[in-house]
């Protein structure tokens, strides 16, 4: 039985991530409105806080999650849960995903 609320969509879609007062590049691989799967170097623990910028392509500003939680780790692979987003960072987050939801059915076709 699935367990997620929220529609997850595959996506490599360029990350910064801070953690520690460390920022560093990742790659968001699996994203949802909930949370993330995060190919990152960054090494963190379950349970940490950790701040989420996702850089959309021809965008210039970033969808910055300022609160989210890792909760899971392996390897280089991590996920985590959006705990508060802001509502105009929440908009451009479900764009992202409603266009990788049409580019992946665009490719069935």
């Amino acid at each position: 039985m699935e367990r997620r609320q929220h529609r997850r969509v595959s996506a490599q879609v360029k990350s910064l991530l801070r953690a520690n007062s460390h920022e560093v590049e990742g790659k968001a691989t699996d994203l949802s409105m909930g949370g993330a799967r995060i190919e990152s170097s960054l090494d963190i623990e379950p349970g940490k806080p950790i701040v989420v910028k996702l850089l959309m392509p021809g965008d210039d500003v970033p969808i910055v999650i300022e609160q989210a939680q890792v909760q899971w780790s392996v390897d280089r692979t991590f996920g985590v849960r959006f705990l508060d987003v802001r509502q105009q960072d929440r908009d451009e987050l479900e764009a992202l995903i409603d266009e990788c939801i049409a580019l992946d059915e665009g490719k069935e076709a």
